[in-house]
């Protein structure tokens, strides 16, 4: 049975390891460390199998500016999930306690950067369509997506989506 719970300060390490294994690299662990540190409005959840971690999701502030000012929604990254357990909806499980989560509080959109066929399960759309554009040059308009929860709030807002700076200095 796997359990979906907010990261605790006890999991730091687990988390960690997570990260690196997944990935193969400390990039997005540092990522994490770094915004774990930096940003109490982070929104971070593992998963739990027979007492060990085998999955974690981060949840943090992303700002579009546009001619309406500034509205922060959340940018979903990194998601990761032990080998060992890949493949078995566990981060799906992520995605969804994550974005319900999300969903029923004051979060009026999630943008994510992510594969084409994965995220689009969860509701995500090319975020073109609802004219944001990723900060990054390059990045293909099919991986860089959005989940409206707020459409009303979103009425008329377009522009660049902006990750917290941990994501640039992390490498």
């Amino acid at each position: 049975m796997i359990t979906i719970r907010t990261e605790q300060s006890s999991d730091i390490r687990a988390v960690r390891a997570i990260n690196e294994a997944a990935f193969g690299q400390p990039t997005e662990a540092n990522i994490v460390d770094a915004i774990r540190a930096a940003c109490p409005d982070a929104l971070s959840l593992v998963a739990v199998s027979e007492d060990q971690l085998i999955g974690h999701i981060l949840f943090s502030p992303v700002s579009i500016q546009s001619e309406k000012g500034a509205v922060t929604g959340m940018g979903l990254a990194p998601m990761a999930v032990m080998p060992a357990h890949q493949r078995q909806g566990v981060g799906s499980r992520l995605v969804e306690a994550g974005l319900e989560i999300l969903r029923n509080s004051a979060c009026p959109f999630v943008i994510v950067l992510g594969h084409p066929a994965y995220y689009p399960r969860f509701g995500f759309t090319p975020a073109s369509e609802h004219h944001f554009e990723c900060q990054w040059k390059g990045v293909p308009d099919n991986a860089f997506m959005a989940l409206m929860f707020d459409s009303d709030r979103m009425e008329g807002v377009t522009g660049v989506a902006r990750y917290r700076d941990e994501f640039d200095e992390a490498t």
